[in-house]
């Protein structure tokens, strides 16, 4: 059996690796909603139909008309996520089996919060645009309070990625969920039932923002087209184990920052690449909340 004190770095074993994928796609509202594929290297095109071929009614003895479909090739670039959680030196005398079996809520939570709040808001981002950049840059904000009515505004919402494009989902943040439970329409049948796995508003889906990714002061709720949001996943999860490094963004009891060689401690540092691309801007559109301002 591999110990930790002998693997030092490597790649998570692959049954929680796996675990760990399972519960950022879970916990991650993008992941859930967006159009995922599954990267062998950093970079990946995928290609995706704009424009279909048209069909022709034809006459008796007429030459049938020909088309020709449009496709673009957007090109996902994956990004390294890293995730460092201090742990006592004890743990390097177990397994690393049993040290990411402990480890795997914790490293799942740190990547699917980052994953979300970079994908729709564009926070500590290295991908070039965000959901909700893409919405504002092609001005589909409405103002919460603009209807005397949540569903009003929700419906003004949707009525602006449906220009071009069909709305096939909801992503908001659990604030809201009291006032959408108290939307009826005019048979007095509920527009948001909730459920054990799955939600769905005006009959498509929604999932909120369960880990604080979610930029309350930008958003309430974003519709849109959410096929038009790719995200490549690697399917391997990489580890190394830090053992003098002082963690800076961790401070400790004391107020300063935590110092492994110092504190007898040591850190496991694991890393995932992913990629995000919006590749079309009007197929999103966001509620905003009504002291919103863009500066």
């Amino acid at each position: 059996m591999a110990y930790l004190k002998d693997e030092l770095s490597g790649f998570v074993p692959t049954e929680q690796a796996q675990d760990i994928q399972g519960m950022v796609a879970r916990g991650s509202v993008v992941l859930r909603l967006g159009k995922t594929t599954t990267m062998t290297g950093e970079k990946k095109k995928i290609p995706v139909l704009t424009e279909g071929p048209g069909a022709y009614w034809v006459g008796e003895g007429e030459r049938i008309q020909t088309s020709k479909a449009t496709w673009i090739f957007p090109e996902l670039t994956a990004k390294k996520l890293a995730v460092i959680i201090p742990v006592t030196k004890e743990k390097m005398e177990d397994s690393t089996v049993d040290v990411f079996e402990e480890l795997k809520p914790v490293i799942a939570e740190a990547f699917y919060s980052a994953i979300d709040s970079a994908a729709l808001f564009g926070t500590a981002s290295p991908f070039a645009k965000s959901v909700f950049a893409a919405a504002e840059s092609e001005g589909n904000i409405i103002v919460s309070g603009t209807n005397p009515k949540l569903d009003l505004d929700v419906s003004d919402t949707m009525s602006m990625v449906e220009v071009n494009c069909d709305v096939n989902g909801f992503a908001g943040h659990y604030g809201v969920k009291n006032n959408l439970r108290k939307l009826r329409d005019n048979n007095g049948n509920a527009l948001y039932v909730p459920g054990t796995d799955s939600s769905t508003l005006y009959s498509e889906p929604i999932e909120f923002s369960r880990n604080n990714a979610w930029d309350r002061e930008k958003a309430e709720i974003i519709a849109g087209d959410w096929d038009k949001l790719l995200i490549g996943v690697r399917d391997d999860i990489e580890y190394e184990i830090l053992k003098e490094a002082t963690l800076q963004n961790t401070v400790d009891e004391d107020g300063k920052p935590l110092s492994l060689a110092e504190q007898d401690m040591v850190a496991v540092k694991a890393t995932m690449r992913i990629a995000v691309l919006p590749i079309k801007d009007d197929a999103f559109a966001v509620l905003v909340p009504a002291d919103y301002s863009k500066e």
